[in-house]
């Protein structure tokens, strides 16, 4: 297989956020053969809304993120938790994405899933509501190895750089494992 094309997503929509960073650990970090590339069109998203769900009334943003998502050989989420769960925003691109379910650009992807918080726990309960949305999508999800950034704004310097290590080590084995689902994907 050539070059591995990982389309990065970040849940989060705040300039300094270090959800954006740890993707951007993820592209500075990626092996030999992996290039990440990162979707800035959340922000731009519609609500989802059925009746724009078509081939007329289509948003141009939609069209995109559909595109590019198809485009990718894997998908690489980030993403940070509000209120025990994903953001809504994150949400909202997944349910663009899915549709229509039959030919969805997350049906059999390969994606994996990492975040990064100020709390103790990370983005552990965000993950796994992730987790249960890519059921229904009949994603094909890296089960191992689990990237939480607990106390994430401790592992980032000043400018955004991923400084600590083990995440790091972690985040590079998560893209590592990606490119190996991707992979056997292509087989």
């Amino acid at each position: 297989m050539t070059d591995i094309r990982i389309l990065g997503i970040s849940g989060s929509l705040r300039a300094g956020s270090l959800n954006t960073a740890l993707l951007r650990a993820a592209q500075k970090h990626a092996p030999a053969g992996v290039t990440i590339e990162l979707y800035d069109g959340l922000g731009e998203l519609p609500h989802y809304n059925g009746d724009l769900d078509t081939d007329e009334n289509l948003p141009e943003s939609v069209r995109d993120l559909r595109e590019r998502i198809r485009a990718a050989d894997g998908v690489l989420f980030a993403t940070p938790e509000y209120n025990y769960s994903i953001p809504g925003g994150l949400k909202n691109l997944i349910d663009w994405a899915s549709r229509p379910a039959a030919t969805s650009s997350l049906l059999h992807k390969p994606v994996a899933i990492m975040g990064a918080a100020p709390t103790n726990f990370g983005t552990v309960r965000a993950q796994l509501a992730l987790r249960q949305v890519f059921v229904w999508t009949h994603s094909d999800v890296v089960v191992k190895p689990e990237v939480m950034a607990f106390k994430a704004h401790e592992r980032f310097d000043e400018a955004g750089n991923l400084t600590d290590d083990d995440t790091i080590t972690l985040v590079t084995s998560l893209v590592d494992a990606l490119a190996d689902k991707v992979r056997t994907a292509a087989k």
